[in-house]
């Protein structure tokens, strides 16, 4: 698995990946991304601020997509509960997809790999890392704690009045790198 640095003509592969994702969680009965999230401007400003990626398999096709977005991250403002540090330096996973012509391959878990990696190695400045989806979302909740995230806190009613997320962190360095 690679990451690749979108650029705006990524913009319309992006927001196709975004939508099958919506898609996806709407036919597992989940209230995760319908109605106006994730949006045009949310993509285009990932890309502006360099914080969209494209996944390619070894083989060269894209595949997914995911978002490694800078702090301060408002969003986490209202969370009940605790990060594992108190840092500002931290990014935060979002809008993460593997478009539905790719499922089943374990794509979902080789991304979360390639970009623990990289941001291990090309973002040293990084204490945690942090990430949330829905309550009702066990996939990616599986898939979030299978790479070594612990559950954190909730925020609820960000993105719409009755949405309760779960919220996870992830610490960069282990005690015995410092």
């Amino acid at each position: 698995m690679k990451l690749k640095k979108a650029t705006m003509e990524d913009y319309d592969q992006i927001m196709t990946i975004l939508r099958d994702g919506s898609n996806q969680l709407a036919e597992q009965g989940i209230d995760q991304w319908q109605g106006d999230y994730p949006n045009p401007d949310v993509v285009k400003n990932d890309i502006k601020n360099g914080w969209a990626y494209l996944a390619e398999s070894a083989d060269g096709m894209t595949i997914g997509t995911i978002a490694i977005v800078d702090g301060p991250d408002h969003s986490y403002d209202t969370m009940k509960g605790n990060w594992l540090i108190d840092t500002d330096k931290y990014v935060v996973l979002h809008r993460v997809a593997i478009h539905s012509s790719h499922a089943g391959h374990g794509y979902a878990s080789k991304l979360f790999v390639a970009v623990l990696d990289y941001i291990k190695e090309h973002r040293t400045d990084i204490e945690t890392i942090r990430i949330d989806t829905h309550i009702d979302n066990k996939i990616m909740q599986h898939l979030i704690t299978k790479h070594g995230f612990k559950k954190v806190g909730e925020v609820y009613g960000y993105y719409r009045p009755d949405e309760v997320l779960y919220v996870y962190a992830q610490l960069t360095h282990s005690e015995e790198d410092k």
